[in-house]
């Protein structure tokens, strides 16, 4: 691409926090799913290919070094970031249902041990 498109292009755009970044040979990874899936493939890209180098990236409209961009190819994904959630929130939901029925079932054991003590009382 050429630098002064990609300066033009970049105006009025997330892009444009990194406006000096354009000089040299540039090249443009655009992803529009989870920055996490986009930053591992640019990564592994970049291993196979030696001389390509990254000079930083914009991330949600943040500008990024490499080191930033490192950091965030090393995240889980976004599904198994929201699974951890989930299971975290349902760890003390599950406690607590497994709490109330102890307590449920604990009480019935004791009626039925008074039943059958009355029972046995009364033969």
């Amino acid at each position: 691409m050429k630098n002064t498109l990609a300066k033009k292009a970049s105006d009025g755009t997330r892009m444009e926090v990194m406006k000096d970044a354009f000089t040299g040979p540039v090249g443009i990874a655009v992803g529009y799913d989870e920055p996490v899936s986009l930053t591992k493939r640019v990564l592994e890209f970049v291993k196979s290919n030696e001389k390509l180098k990254i000079k930083g990236g914009i991330i949600e409209g943040k500008a990024c070094k490499i080191e930033d961009i490192k950091a965030i190819s090393e995240l889980p994904s976004r599904e198994t970031l929201l699974s951890m959630l989930i299971g975290t929130m349902q760890s003390p939901l599950s406690k607590l249902a497994s709490a109330l029925n102890a307590t449920v079932v604990q009480f019935a054991y004791a009626m039925e041990a008074l039943k059958n003590k009355k029972l046995k009382l009364e033969s």
